[in-house]
């Protein structure tokens, strides 16, 4: 694709919307995610005392909120923005590669628990569904990964601790929700088929991804 470079949130707020589709890190296409196109000064950086910055990380959050886009994991199980614009063919195809969990199943019982709660930080989810054991952390990321991939998950915000000066830190918890419980019900209809869709996303994905093979875009949208 054609050279991008990001300098500020607003800039990643625009691409997002020229291209509808951006993974936030490595895509396994070269040059195709946001961690790629930001500029240096943008990028992960470590202090001598042990610090950090990463402007591009920092952003996210405002992005999710103000950008007019939906984040999730949904590009082989990795995180991105997608622009509302496209939301509802994505969606669309999402939902009919995905089935609805099975009643009774462990995805069944934790996407329930999150429309309970409307919104809810994963380590809360994770403790409310009862996954506090060791190695649990692990087994539950791999059912919300899934369910994000079918679009049953998205995240609404960004939650950071904070310090006794009341300052955030760390890295930061996903805030939880459902498509329709964050963007409507309306949001989340289209009048294709899931195939219709599917050509319709698929062609979006050559005209700006060129130089991707077909097998790499199939990745992307499976």
């Amino acid at each position: 694709m054609n050279k991008i470079t990001i300098h500020t949130q607003i800039e990643l707020m625009e691409v997002i919307q020229q291209i509808g589709f951006l993974p936030l890190l490595d895509s396994g296409i070269r040059g195709y995610s946001a961690e790629e196109m930001a500029d240096e000064d943008c990028r992960y950086v470590v202090f001598p005392d042990g610090g950090w910055d990463w402007p591009l990380w920092k952003w996210k959050g405002p992005v999710v909120t103000e950008g007019n886009c939906v984040y999730g994991k949904f590009f082989a199980g990795k995180a991105g923005f997608i622009s509302r614009e496209w939301w509802r063919d994505f969606y669309n195809y999402r939902q009919s590669t995905h089935p609805h969990p099975e009643e009774g199943s462990i995805e069944e019982a934790i996407l329930l628990t999150l429309e309970e709660h409307g919104s809810i930080i994963t380590r809360e989810l994770r403790a409310a569904c009862g996954f506090t054991g060791p190695k649990m952390r692990s087994r539950f990321d791999s059912y919300v990964t899934r369910l994000q991939m079918g679009c049953y998950f998205i995240t609404e915000d960004f939650v950071y601790p904070v310090d006794k000066h009341h300052r955030e830190y760390g890295w930061g918890w996903s805030l939880l929700t459902t498509p329709k419980q964050l963007l409507g019900n309306d949001a989340c209809q289209c009048e294709r088929t899931p195939e219709e869709s599917y050509e319709r996303l698929f062609h979006h994905f050559r005209q700006f991804l060129p130089e991707a093979s077909e097998q790499q875009i199939k990745k992307l949208l499976k």
